[in-house]
Formats: C-alpha cells, structure tokens, sequence
C-alpha cells in the first residue's frame, strides 16, 4: 500500500467505529499519524492503543466548541502539525416527520452539522499556518436525496453539510485548504444494522445495480484520496459512492 501520507498528520471524529474506524485504519497504513477523536471514550482509548504509536485518542464532544478546541490542541501537542481533517461523526434515528420531538431534532443537527463547523473552524489556524490543509465531511445520499433509513431530521443535517462544505471551499481555498464531500449509500456499519431489519436490508440489497452492501473500507479509500495531495485541484464537491442507487 502506498505511504502517500507519510509525515502526514490527521484527526478523524467518529474513529471507534464504522466509516471512521476504517479511515482512520486506512490513513495509518498509509504512513499518517492519526488522531482519534469519539464521544466513547472507554472504547476510543483501547482502541487507539492497539493501533500503535502513531494513533493517539482525543475523546470528546463534537458539539462543544471548547472540546473540540481541545482535541485539536492535543493532535498539535503530539505531532506538530494538523494536514487532515475527516468529519465521520455522526447520528441518525428513524423518528417518522410527526413523530419528531424537538430535542431529537435539534440533536441530529448538533451532531451531523454544527460539529462539522465546529471542527473546521477549530483546524484553520494549523492549517493556515503551513498554508496547506484538507478537510472531508460525511454526507449521505439524504444530503442529496431523502434518507432511506433516516428521518427528516437526518436528511435536512446531511443537506446541510453539502451546503457549508461548498461554502467552506470557496472562502478558505485562497489558504492551501481544500474541503469537499462524500454521500455514501448504505454501508455495512453498526448504525445501519442496529436501524434496519435484516429481510428490509435483503430487500434494499437486491434494488441496487451492485447488488450489496458497500464497506467502510471502500469508503475509507475515497475519503484517502481526497484528503490526499492528489487531490490539489478538487474542492467543493460531493462524491456519491452508493452502489449506482442514486445517480444524478
């Protein structure tokens, strides 16, 4: 595998499981030093033990401002430096339109975009400092679309992140800072397990023109390639990776 990241150093939120686990993974195989950010703790620390020296656990809440300042100071602490930053955490709850209380809207907000400003914001100073950054946000096929699992609550945050990632691109690419978007169908994480029956997924399965489900590796491999230096002259986009069920 390539060690295109080599002296590289990113920070990836949601990183104990999932779409974020695998990046993380991904960017260390490639020579990165990674930090390891998530709201489990207990889970993050071992996790990021087992990884080796080159992963370091900064736990902590994504929709507090100071926290987030905080896990960044720790990443710079470390290693010096900040190059990446992959915005992976995220929630989603199935709660039908009227169903929706306001606590469980204002949530999903919290988490799945005002995080994803909060960490952008706290990794400026880094970045322009080495006038050199990348940043990838999570989206989903809701952000385009309307969510296959979720609820409105869902698609209206990940529609969201579409929004402020284009509009982080053009103010911040005068800086070296590239920030662009991957919407990925249904991937075979915990979170889509834990919200769909398996005959419903066997189901959504057999709808797709790539008849499965897609992994958190395959993901993780196009995160890799647009928080690389390959991927210099790209800023601004969302890029679909959802098995051909949405093409627009």
């Amino acid at each position: 595998m390539s060690r295109d990241f080599l002296h590289r150093v990113a920070l990836v939120t949601g990183a104990a499981r999932g779409i974020g686990l695998a990046t993380a993974e991904r960017l260390l195989q490639r020579g990165a030093e990674v930090a390891l950010n998530d709201l489990d703790a207990g889970r993050l620390g071992p996790l990021a033990r087992e990884l080796g020296p080159l992963a370091l656990a900064v736990p902590g809440d994504v929709t507090n401002a100071s926290a987030v300042r905080t896990m960044v100071q720790a990443t710079l602490e470390r290693f010096g430096r900040l190059d990446l930053l992959v915005n992976c955490a995220g929630i989603l709850f199935p709660t039908r339109f009227e169903q929706i209380p306001e606590d469980e809207w204002r949530r999903t907000l919290e988490v799945n975009l005002t995080a994803v400003f909060l960490s952008i914001r706290a990794v400026l100073a880094p970045m322009k400092a080495h006038g050199y950054g990348r940043v990838v946000n999570l989206s989903s096929t809701a952000g385009k679309s309307v969510s296959t699992l979720g609820g409105a609550h869902y698609t209206a945050s990940k529609a969201g992140v579409l929004g402020l990632t284009r509009a982080a691109a053009k103010e911040l690419a005068a800086y070296g800072i590239t920030v662009n978007a991957v919407c990925p169908g249904l991937i075979d994480t915990e979170m889509v397990r834990a919200n769909v029956t398996a005959e419903r997924l066997e189901s959504y399965r057999g709808s797709f023109p790539i008849q499965r489900l897609g992994t958190p590796n395959e993901v993780a491999d196009l995160i890799c390639f647009l928080g690389s230096e390959r991927a210099g002259y790209v800023t601004g986009a969302a890029f679909d990776i959802t098995g051909g069920d949405l093409m627009v």
